[in-house]
């Protein structure tokens, strides 16, 4: 009796304080909230563990045991959200996480980029040796106007102009590097498999043109663009084949959680090339197709905006910048 007493006036006195946690709990999460408010909110977490072990010893299997296990967990989570500094953590991510998955997924990539240029190699020793093959890579119209001494590429800003074909482009490229990145999850056949492709492609293309003398009129309209645009597809292609690695060797983990993942890093590297798919299709939009941009521009462009995808991949332009502030 004595028991039952002392328990209806300890709930009489506590069940208001209850109900101010819960509400402040409900409420929508003040990322800016101030000092004292934070400052209440631990107080009334400790307050909420010494009343959660005092009803699990007088009632451990009691429903004010498991509303208050409830409301403390609650507690326990939004004292330990981590901090919401968007501009520190998009720099974070760009300075650090992705340079970080790009060196985890060192030998990869360079296991990409080694298939893609044996594949261009291998493209253009078949259609070299074997012109007739160039059909199974180019289409008819495309083969006409070339043997006719015209390539596809001439004229392009009289069919559509800048802004339209630099918008398909980079539509196009986003959804390549996509599907590139998405087909790793069929244990990486997938992503080999475009990879290969576009690899066999471009060296078959080039072996094509080069046979009716205008190799060099497609290098000048690929390079200002193509250095990125092709070394954007290879990274993603990497982070493809990190998936079915994930799926074929997921080590003490768990398949499932090993895929998940692979999924979240590699996801951050397609963020990347996302990003500079945009500025290669800007630059085969406006730069590629004029014909007043001499070659030597071109290459600059091509090679600038290739040593600046190195930069964010490697990780280096974060060096770059700690070094004027340490001097």
């Amino acid at each position: 009796m004595v028991i039952d007493t002392y328990l209806a006036h300890w709930l009489e006195k506590r069940v208001a304080h209850w109900q101010s946690v819960a509400r402040r709990l409900r409420r929508p999460a003040q990322r800016g909230s101030d000092v004292a408010e934070a400052m209440q909110l631990v107080v009334q977490y400790r307050d909420l563990a010494r009343d959660l072990s005092l009803a699990r010893g007088v009632l451990p299997q009691g429903r004010l045991a498991a509303m208050l296990q409830s409301l403390f967990l609650a507690a326990h989570e939004e004292l330990h959200r981590p901090p919401f500094f968007p501009r520190q953590q998009l720099l974070d991510l760009f300075l650090r996480d992705i340079p970080a998955v790009a060196a985890r997924l060192r030998g990869v990539i360079a296991a990409t980029f080694t298939l893609f240029i044996a594949s261009a190699l291998c493209g253009w020793l078949l259609v070299f040796n074997y012109p007739p093959l160039a059909s199974l890579f180019a289409s008819e119209q495309m083969i006409e106007m070339v043997r006719a001494g015209n390539l596809w590429t001439d004229n392009l800003l009289n069919v559509m102009p800048s802004s339209l074909l630099s918008l398909g482009i980079m539509t196009n490229n986003i959804v390549v590097a996509i599907f590139a990145f998405l087909l790793g999850s069929f244990y990486g056949l997938g992503t080999l498999y475009i990879i290969g492709m576009n690899g066999l492609m471009l060296g078959a293309i080039f072996a094509f043109t080069g046979e009716y003398g205008l190799a060099g009129g497609l290098f000048k309209f690929v390079v200002a663009h193509g250095v990125v645009e092709l070394s954007v597809i290879c990274l993603a292609g990497a982070a493809g084949v990190s998936l079915g690695e994930a799926l074929l060797r997921p080590g003490d983990r768990g398949r499932g959680q090993a895929f998940q993942e692979a999924v979240q890093q590699g996801g951050k590297l397609l963020l990347l090339c996302a990003l500079f798919l945009i500025g290669a299709g800007l630059i085969e939009g406006f730069v590629s197709p004029d014909d007043r941009i001499p070659l030597v521009a071109r290459v600059v462009i091509g090679l600038g905006y290739g040593v600046l995808l190195y930069l964010a991949v490697s990780g280096r332009w974060r060096r770059l910048l700690r070094a004027p502030a340490q001097q």
